[in-house]
């Protein structure tokens, strides 16, 4: 296909041709049990959890950021942002459209501690 066949009107976007169009790795691994079954731990063990789901990205699909009351975060990929939103509705924490509010301050200044003390 030629750069120029892209914008043409009827082009399709699947089967070979679009598949030739990829690069590298960009196949994206659907959420499991295992990543349910981590994020719940992380709000059963943790106190002040907030949850932020982010978008589906080039190089991710749909992923839920936890974040706890001192900054310490876990993400994992969820099936779709309906479903990060009623789970943690489900176990009353907040969640939030990271797209809209970003990230929390807590979580950077964590990240900050950890590099500065070596762990």
């Amino acid at each position: 296909m030629a750069f120029w066949d892209r914008f043409r009107r009827g082009t399709r976007w699947s089967g070979p041709a679009a598949d030739a169009h990829r690069t590298g790795s960009t196949r994206v691994r659907a959420a499991d049990a295992e990543d349910v079954a981590h994020l719940r731990r992380f709000i059963e063990t943790r106190r002040g959890v907030e949850g932020f789901v982010e978008p589906r990205t080039a190089v991710s699909d749909v992923t839920l950021l936890l974040v706890a009351h001192d900054g310490e975060w876990t993400r994992r990929r969820v099936p779709s942002a309906r479903w990060a939103h009623e789970f943690c509705n489900d176990r009353q924490v907040p969640s939030y459209d990271a797209a809209m509010v970003g990230i929390p301050q807590r979580m950077r200044d964590y990240n900050r501690r950890r590099r500065q003390s070596g762990t």
